[in-house]
Formats: C-alpha cells, structure tokens, sequence
C-alpha cells in the first residue's frame, strides 16, 4: 500500500518533488532549529505525537482527561482494526525482506512461493475485542495481505529483470525502500523519545502515515511531526508527506493517496496544536466538552 502508482509516481516527479524543492520553507520552522523559538517547546510536558495531531475531540479534551484525570480507556473497533491492519502491512514487509536476506538472489522463486503462503493471525487478546466482527476481519486482513505479497512479488522480479549482477541487500534497498516503523527521538520538539513512523521513504525524503477511515485535515499533522522530528534528529530537510488511506468496498481494497507538501502553514499548525496542548496539561486546564463529539470516542463516557 506504500509503493506508488505509475500514475502517483508521475504526479511525484513533475508535480511535488519539483514544488517542494523550489519551496522557501522558513528557516525558523525547520526541525534542526528546535533549540529556538518557534520550536523549542514552551512547557516541559513531553506529549505523544497522535495526541498532538489528532483532533477527533476537537477541544483537545482527550488530552486533559488522560494526562490530567489520569482517565484510562480502551480502544474503540475502529482504532483495534487500524492497528491490526497496519500490523499487518508491517509484517508482511518484514516477511518479504527476511525471505531475501535469508534464500538469497538465487532463490527468489522460493522467496515469492513462501512469501504468497504468509498470514497475519490476529493476536488472542485482541480478538475477543472486535465487538463480533471478528470474521470480517480476517477477511480484510487477508484481502490486504494477499493485495500487498502480489505487489511485493511484482517489484522483485521487475528489479531482477533489470539488474543480473544483484545481491540480496542491493535488491532489498530497490524493491522494497520502504523503512517501517521508523523511530525516531521526538524529544527535541517536546514529544516522546519513542516516536514511530508508519513508513518512511528515503530514496526522496518522504513520510507516509497509513489510515482506514475517513479523511480529515489535521490527518496531515502526523507526517508534519514526524517531519520535524526527522529533521531535528538527522539535519536534512523533509518536505514530503503522503497519507495513505485504505477502505473496503464490495471484498476488495480501495486505496488513495494523499501527497502533499509539508509547508510553512502545516508546521506553524503542528507547534501551535503542540503548545495549546502542553498548556492545557501543565496548567490543568480543562478545555470543555466539545459541541460535536463522536459516540465511538473511548472518553464520550467520561464527558458525557
């Protein structure tokens, strides 16, 4: 689900790498200038990067009641579903480049057999949790699965077929140049040491974040994050982001990408959410229920 499109790729090369190159992104909100206003963290109240970003509650309430009132909540089906399907995609990445590393160029017919008979069980505790959609589940796990080993298999052999003098790392590093969970230290911008990227790109910088669900436009504040703390981290500039949003219609996967440039106007929004959110935990601020809120939200029984 991370790999590009022809048509994507398209768009990449003569719409967004062109833009985000040219683009004046201002010095003072480049991540490696984290040690300075605006981007040196106002409160010493390190926060999540998803409580950052994310503004399902949009008073920030969520924020107060978990780190202020120390209310502890479960996940929602949506949020165990999204985290199985990711997991999922994980593995099978993982799964792809092990098999590589372990049968060898030589044996790349026995790394596709073995890789198309891989599947991701959905762990036992977990299972018990999905509210009876736990065969729906499978299912669209499978789907997933069975869509990403084909595409997987596909870039092998594409690769193969260009380059007869490959090895295992070389052929890794072009068919697969996806890094999963990428970590990295968000401690520079006052986040957790132990941020963790859905996916990252590195042959042009770019972060991708995956998503079931609806779009929604703080989505964006994610890949701006991680951006920040990847610049902050490394000292190289990241200008791309990409949400990969992923639904299923009539038993197959539908996926659509949202590219887009990681600019001036999305990071001066990152640090603003991230300092309004500091202060309501540092001043114990209680924001106030929010007029709009979900009933799937794991806190509508503590504000309502």
């Amino acid at each position: 689900m991370y790999f590009l499109t022809d048509e994507e790729k398209k768009q990449l090369l003569r719409g967004y790498l062109p833009k985000a190159r040219m683009l004046d992104i201002s010095e003072e909100l480049r991540g490696w200038n984290w040690h300075q206003p605006p981007l040196a963290p106002v409160y010493e109240q390190p926060l999540a990067l998803y409580e950052v970003a994310s503004y399902y509650c949009p008073t920030g309430r969520d924020v107060y009641l978990r780190r202020v009132e120390k209310v502890s909540v479960q996940p929602n089906a949506a949020m165990l579903k999204g985290a199985l399907f990711h997991q999922a995609l994980v593995r099978t990445l993982i799964e792809a480049k092990r098999l590589i590393y372990q049968k060898s160029v030589e044996n790349f017919q026995d790394v596709i057999k073995q890789l198309h008979k891989f599947k991701y069980n959905v762990p036992k505790d977990m299972a018990g949790r999905l509210g009876g959609e736990e065969d729906q589940v499978r299912e669209e796990l499978d789907i997933i699965i069975n869509f990403e080993t084909a595409r997987i298999a596909a870039r092998i052999q594409e690769t193969l077929v260009k380059q007869p003098y490959i090895n295992e790392d070389s052929l890794v590093a072009l068919a697969l140049p996806v890094v999963v969970e990428q970590k990295l230290n968000g401690s520079f911008l006052g986040l957790s040491p132990h941020l963790s990227t859905d996916a990252y790109t590195f042959s042009e910088p770019m972060i991708l974040d995956l998503k079931f669900g609806l779009p929604r436009d703080f989505h964006r504040l994610a890949t701006t994050g991680y951006a920040l703390a990847m610049e902050a981290v490394y000292e190289f500039p990241v200008n791309l982001g990409c949400l990969v949003y992923g639904q299923f219609k009539n038993g197959r996967l539908v996926v659509h990408k949202d590219l887009h440039i990681i600019d001036d106007e999305l990071r001066q929004w990152f640090i603003e959410a991230r300092d309004e959110k500091m202060r309501i935990v540092f001043e114990e601020y209680d924001p106030g229920i929010a007029g709009n809120c979900y009933e799937t939200c794991p806190f509508y029984a503590s504000c309502h």
